[in-house]
């Protein structure tokens, strides 16, 4: 086999690993947190020997930590329509879609994130302080720019962004509440659409950006 070959092969063999354990992991962190999950369980639930694990993340901490920032990174590519839009109806509009689908395709991740803050963020305070902070900072001014423009109403950017998230995340975090009002049902895809139209609505209705 030529060594090109053999490289892709193992790169290949790595990253389905990492996608193997990273997905144990969150599912692991969401049910049980970070103090009653243990590397074995992860081990055990992604089919992999624990000498695996320790491998690709030595500590716990640092598997851990990889899972937060995972699905950290996936809310920061769906901001990207703030950065990007023509105004508020644009951004503000497309930026609920994709918070909503993150919250159908990736709920474990939202609820490790929402476990990891209620306990005061013991593990990832440093990333809230940093990371959060600056993009916070960095949305709220172009909602502050568009309220400057008189294209939506005069609110508290920050609370208009703290609304958001806990709106498109509830569907993450209290899916399995969603489910039982729903008779005991996940949401179809038509239900889906429908939650995301009315959010839209409600949220886009109430800073003045549609009538």
């Amino acid at each position: 086999m030529p060594q090109t070959s053999r490289t892709n092969s193992k790169k290949e063999r790595r990253q389905e690993n990492e996608a193997l354990i990273l997905s144990a992991a969150e599912k692991v962190f969401a049910e049980a947190g970070f103090g009653g999950a243990t590397m074995q369980l992860i081990a055990d639930v992604a089919g992999l020997p624990k000498a695996n694990l320790h491998y690709y993340f030595p500590t716990k901490e640092s598997l851990y930590r990889q899972v937060v920032q995972n699905i950290f990174q996936i809310w920061l590519q769906a901001a990207d329509t703030f950065d990007q839009a023509e105004g508020p109806a644009e951004g503000i509009g497309a930026y609920i879609d994709a918070k909503m689908e993150i919250s159908r395709r990736h709920p474990a991740g939202s609820k490790v994130w929402a476990s990891e803050v209620m306990h005061r963020a013991p593990v990832i305070q440093d990333y809230l302080e940093t990371t959060l902070m600056e993009w916070t900072d960095g949305r709220a001014a172009i909602v502050q720019r568009w309220i400057e423009e008189g294209r939506m109403a005069p609110v508290n950017p920050h609370h208009l962004l703290y609304m958001l998230w806990a709106t498109t995340q509830h569907y993450a975090d209290f899916g399995h509440q969603i489910e039982t009002l729903n008779g005991g049902a996940p949401l179809s895809d038509a239900q889906w659409e429908e939650a995301k139209k009315s959010v839209k609505d409600i949220i886009l209705r109430g800073i003045g950006v549609i009538k």
